[in-house]
């Protein structure tokens, strides 16, 4: 998408991870982009160095990235543009969500509430309230004028990203300058943007590709082979579309990058830590000793909570009950397997002609 010579559009990405700073790297061939770090080594590493070696170690960042560990001047970067409003991207887990909002909320309201689009990236339910991200975004953030909400999700690994490998994302809100000023910052040669309305749908396929990704993990782990692997995606995905319609998504989103595009990618890709927790478990690991060792994955974070959501709504979630039993509940991964498998018979489709 063009942009004006004389006013580019201004980034600020609240938080350093691999995918904040991922992103940021990718935001700067459109836009000036400023990362924000709560540690202050980071911050100056990636201003001096251009590198982030804690989250994307090897990879050269471009020169243009500015970083700052002050958040008002980082949320000031963001709104001191003149023209078009400015983007600000939460780089930030589901679980300091929250605070990140309030804290955003804060400075914006010290700036008079100035006009600015809002993308949250984070992929998972609130640990107790079983939230989704937006219901937290919107709390804080929704009551300040000016202010569009929007989620940011899709197939993408990090690493892949800040090397400047393709990615398709997709961009969803109820506000059109969100996806504009989405799109303008992220869309380009490396990148393909798509947009959508429904949130919650993509929020849900992001949620729950983690839990079925643990899954598959946990089948190769036990070298169940590649059938089973293709039946847990393709079940688990029609798992990820009836919790999602029962929560307000839409069905078709499900068939999309946000779902099965992220789902395919979380359960098969080498980089994925959820996958990698479930291979662990396959393999006969415990999943003290792999949090002992560092290793952590949104999926574990999430499972309990996708799987009270659907007891609640009276959702079927077979993999993710699976999945809960083998990682909290002392079920061992094969017996799970064959639980699973011993389930009675039925129509693949619901409702079927």
């Amino acid at each position: 998408m063009p942009q004006s010579a004389s006013a580019p559009l201004r980034v600020s990405v609240l938080g350093a991870g691999s995918w904040g700073t991922a992103l940021a790297a990718l935001a700067c061939a459109n836009a000036q982009v400023m990362i924000w770090a709560r540690d202050a080594a980071l911050a100056e590493a990636i201003n001096t160095t251009h590198q982030n070696a804690r989250y994307l170690p090897g990879i050269t960042l471009p020169s243009a990235l500015l970083a700052t560990s002050n958040l008002s001047q980082a949320v000031t970067h963001a709104c001191a543009g003149q023209g078009a409003p400015g983007l600000i991207i939460l780089g930030v887990p589901v679980a300091g969500l929250e605070s990140t909002c309030n804290a955003l909320a804060n400075e914006l309201t010290k700036l008079n509430h100035p006009a600015v689009s809002v993308v949250w990236t984070c992929k998972g339910f609130e640990q107790t309230s079983a939230q989704l991200p937006h219901a937290i975004a919107q709390k804080a953030l929704a009551p300040i004028p000016g202010v569009g909400l929007g989620v940011v999700s899709g197939p993408s690994f990090a690493k892949e990203v800040a090397q400047g490998l393709p990615v398709a994302l997709t961009v969803a809100s109820h506000h059109p300058q969100v996806i504009e000023a989405t799109t303008q910052a992220l869309h380009g040669s490396n990148a393909r943007i798509y947009n959508s309305t429904d949130v919650i749908g993509v929020e849900v396929g992001g949620a729950m590709k983690n839990v079925m990704a643990i899954a598959c993990g946990i089948s190769d782990g036990l070298t169940l082979g590649t059938n089973a692997r293709a039946a847990l995606i393709t079940r688990g995905l029609a798992e990820m579309q009836r919790l999602g319609v029962a929560l307000g998504g839409s069905a078709d989103t499900f068939a999309g990058l946000t779902g099965l595009g992220d789902l395919v990618l979380t359960a098969t890709g080498p980089l994925s830590r959820n996958r990698q927790v479930g291979l662990a478990i396959g393999e006969g690991q415990t999943l003290d000793a792999i949090l002992a060792n560092g290793m952590t994955a949104e999926g574990v974070r999430c499972a309990r909570a996708a799987l009270a959501l659907g007891n609640q709504l009276g959702i079927d979630l077979p993999i993710t009950q699976a999945v809960c039993d083998v990682l909290f509940n002392g079920l061992s991964a094969r017996q799970a397997v064959s639980d699973l498998l011993s389930r009675e018979a039925k129509p693949e489709t619901p409702k079927q002609a």
